[in-house]
């Protein structure tokens, strides 16, 4: 989940922020937007012309399985937003849909549309957005860490993001005892879960799996367990699966 709110803007239904229908990072390193043209971020961005305006995008990362505390991590990332200009929609609208369900981009039609002339009355229904980056900060499992805007233009999209969700699902569906059988690799922390522990998968990278373990008493703590090597593609994940459930003792399929 994104959202995105401006200093000093307030938003008319109160919540204080503008909800994007859909986002991507362009090669640059600069998030584009799709919003509602009516939205508190696309009417200040459009009043403020050429100027800088002042925005924070704030994103929540929900684990796509259902789980108490369901939350895996938040981020911001701070900059400058600015109307995407007429010259540069059509290359825009292509980037958000390579990355998006034509679902979520039902209004870059109307999006890529010349802004109305100066003193002609007349909005938009969407909106495209740019923020140019200067700063942001990761807060997960591991903690807090600010990143350079550098860093965040170099960074690559995980290849397992569009197929997280039925991924995880398959692990809890499938192989609920591999997936609790884990906790044999945590050291002194393997005393927390025994045989009537609960297990389940809440996230899942090219980086490693991490999983919620709860006791008979409720507790819960999260674990993650790194792959050999990062994995490409789900031929690749599934042999570093195996190499997980085999380390913990399990080497059925």
């Amino acid at each position: 989940m994104a959202s995105l709110s401006i200093p000093g803007v307030e938003d008319p239904d109160e919540t204080g922020l503008s909800a994007p229908v859909c986002r991507t990072v362009t090669p640059d390193g600069d998030v584009l937007l799709l919003l509602p043209g009516d939205s508190a971020a696309a009417r200040a961005a459009a009043h403020a012309q050429d100027d800088e305006l002042t925005a924070v995008m704030e994103i929540t990362d929900v684990a796509p399985v259902s789980v108490p505390h369901r939350i895996r991590g938040r981020a911001w990332v701070a900059g400058w937003l600015t109307p995407v200009p007429n010259g540069m929609r059509a290359e825009a609208a292509m980037l958000l849909a390579e990355r998006h369900p034509v679902g979520e981009l039902l209004g870059l039609g109307e999006a890529l549309q010349p802004d109305p002339a100066p003193g002609l009355a007349g909005r938009t229904a969407w909106m495209m957005l740019r923020l140019e980056v200067g700063e942001g900060a990761v807060d997960d499992l591991w903690g807090a860490e600010p990143f350079e805007p550098d860093d965040f233009a170099a960074a690559a999209p995980d290849p397992l993001v569009a197929h997280e969700a039925e991924l995880l699902q398959h692990l809890h569906a499938a192989h609920s005892d591999q997936v609790r059988g884990l906790c044999a690799l945590l050291g002194d922390r393997e005393q927390r879960c025994g045989l009537r522990d609960r297990a389940v998968p809440v996230g899942l990278d090219r980086f490693g799996l991490r999983v919620r373990f709860t006791d008979a008493e409720q507790r819960s703590f999260d674990a993650r367990f790194d792959f050999p090597e990062p994995v490409r593609d789900v031929a690749e994940l599934r042999r570093a699966m195996h190499q997980l459930f085999e380390a913990a003792g399990d080497d059925s399929p």
